[in-house]
Formats: structure tokens, sequence, C-alpha cells
């Protein structure tokens, strides 16, 4: 049998770990030929791919980022996409595609699965936002990342006297502000799931200044002032219609200062939460997800995304996996409301 394995999407850690899993047991337990496909699905798309062996894997357990490179390349926004991938599949033998990815990537697997094509998926995002699985691998790097960079920020802070703004990534779903503001001790936590009053957070900050400590507010890149509209980088969209978000950070840095009269800056994480080593929990999740997915593709269970459910990995459709988001729940939200200010 000759297995595809593709990565897709934006990177994060972990990725190289499903990828040594998916080689080491195909081939090891079921004599298989793994083939790498470059780029996401502008791999299939185009061809371009290469033979994955054991030397091929070695050492890539700890590094980030993903040997086989990665793209939003939408095959549904390519002439004739589908049938072209097709055709790369029967040309090279491919009889079966492990795709990894977050909703884009795995919405495509979810299209091809409907047109006869044998695809099993793993779970990627950082932004922990698939609604099918508790986490994704790259999430606790990710608010590793971000909780480090907060815990430096604070001493700075208290040294200016001045309010840190840190804009983290999450542009539906608050999980790593949520997440990194609580292990960091942030002074207010702002998601997207919920619109903040400007008036609200300059309260919180001047309370916290009262008590002679600087204040820290972590904000995810795509939260919404009430009444107000996404800070975007460009209007250019990718080919799965998203737009660049980034700019609220430092649009509130402003607002803050303006307000209180007091020093404030911005500081915005942006590729770095997405760089690195991954985390001893993200090698390990992710290594799972890779080893069941090959057992799904040995059972013959296609159109399935392997899914981490309490410690426990299971499969479920892909139409489940893409069908929504996971987003902060206003419970999880209200915990994290009792350290505002």
């Amino acid at each position: 049998m000759r297995v595809g394995v593709l990565t897709g999407g934006g990177d994060c850690p972990g990725l190289n770990a499903v990828i040594r899993a998916v080689v080491l047991k195909g081939i090891e337990m079921h004599g298989w030929e793994i083939v790498g496909f470059r780029n996401g699905w502008r791999g299939p798309l185009t061809g371009d791919s290469k033979p994955l062996g054991r030397d091929d894997v070695e050492g890539i357990l700890t590094r980030g980022g993903t040997i086989l490179g990665s793209s939003r390349t939408n095959p549904y926004k390519e002439e004739n996409g589908p049938e072209r991938i097709k055709a790369v599949l029967a040309e090279q033998g491919v009889d079966a595609l492990v795709a990894i990815g977050g909703e884009d990537t795995l919405g495509v697997a979810k299209r091809l699965t409907d047109e006869g094509i044998n695809v099993v998926g793993v779970p990627k995002t950082i932004d922990n936002d698939l609604a099918a699985t508790d986490y994704t691998f790259g999430f606790d790097t990710a608010v590793h990342i971000a909780t480090e960079a907060i815990d430096r920020l604070h001493t700075t802070a208290e040294s200016h006297h001045r309010a840190l703004v840190v804009e983290v990534m999450g542009r539906h779903a608050g999980w790593i502000a949520l997440h990194s503001g609580l292990a960091g001790g942030a002074s207010v936590i702002l998601v997207p799931e919920r619109p903040f009053a400007v008036e609200k957070v300059v309260e919180w900050v001047e309370r916290r200044f009262e008590r002679e400590y600087a204040p820290i507010i972590v904000v995810a890149e795509g939260a919404l002032p009430e009444g107000g509209a996404e800070v975007l980088q460009s209007g250019e969209k990718d080919a799965f219609g998203h737009v660049r978000l980034g700019g609220v950070g430092t649009w509130l840095a402003e607002e803050i200062a303006e307000r209180t009269g007091k020093e404030s800056r911005a500081v915005v994480l942006g590729h770095t939460q997405r760089g690195g080593t991954p985390t001893a929990y993200d090698r390990v999740l992710a290594t799972r997800f890779g080893l069941h997915a090959v057992d799904a593709v040995h059972d013959g269970d296609f159109g399935v995304m392997v899914a981490l459910r309490g410690t426990d990995i299971v499969r479920v459709k892909l139409a489940e996996a893409t069908a929504e988001l996971k987003t902060v729940p206003a419970e999880r939200y209200a915990e994290a409301e009792v350290f505002f200010g």
C-alpha cells in the first residue's frame, strides 16, 4: 500500500511529530510506502512529492514547522482541482492520504472524501478551535510561549509604570488569550467571543494603577470593541476567504494612553507563537494522532478525523469535525473575569 501525507494551513509545533509517527508505524508495522506531498494541497495538485523513509524522519520530533512545507492552497479554487488531485494520486499509485490541518484543510479533505478519495484527517490548529476534539496539538506550545512573554512583560511594565497590551493569536476563538492570560496573571483578557467596552477596560486599568501595579492586558487578534469592527492588516483574502487580522493591540494601547494619561505600549506576539520546538504535551499528542491515523487507514476507515476525547484517541466523521468552531463558552470566560482589574 502507498500512503500520502500532507500538512496544510498555518504551520504549528507538532506537525513533524505526526509525520514521524505516520512514517515509522506505516513502514515498520504494515510495510507501506509513504509519500510526502509538499506545501499542503498544492502538492497533490501539482504532483510535488517525495518518498519518506526512516532516515527522513530521524531527529524531527523536536523540530517546529513541517518538513513538508505548508500552504493555504484550496483545490476548489483551482481549475479542475479535484480532478487533478485524483489524476496525480492515480499516477503516483497513492491509495490513501493523511491530511494534517485545521478547518480549511479538513474541509477540503471532507469534500474530496465525498468524491471518492480515501482521506484520514489529523486536527491541527494552535487556536484549539475544532469542536470535535478536546485539544489540538500546537495549542499548548502557543500558550506556553505567550505565557512566558507575559511573565517577562510584567517586570518591564512594573519598572516603567506603564500598561502593556499583549496581542495573541485567535481569529474567532480566544482560547490562547484565555489560557495564557490566566496563567500569566493578566489584569484583563479580551476574546473574540465577547465584545468589550473600552470604558470598562480603562476602569480595570486605572484600578490596577491605583494599587501601584502595572496592568497587563491580553487581547486576541479577533477581539472586537462594542459596536466596532475587526482590525485588519490588509483587505486581502487568502484562498479560503480569510482576511489578515492584526492591530487591535496597538489600537487599544493608544486608547488606554489617551483616556488614562498613562504610558501604554502594545506587544504583538504574532508568529513567535507558531515557531520553535513543541512542548512535551504537544509532541505526545501529535505522535498519538499520527499513530491512530495509520490505524484508521489500515482499517479502511476513511472520511474520519482522529480526535482527543478525555485521554482517548477516537475517530469522528470529517463532517462533524468541520461542522462548527469550538469557541470560549461564557462560563469559562466568567472564571477569568474574577481576576480582572
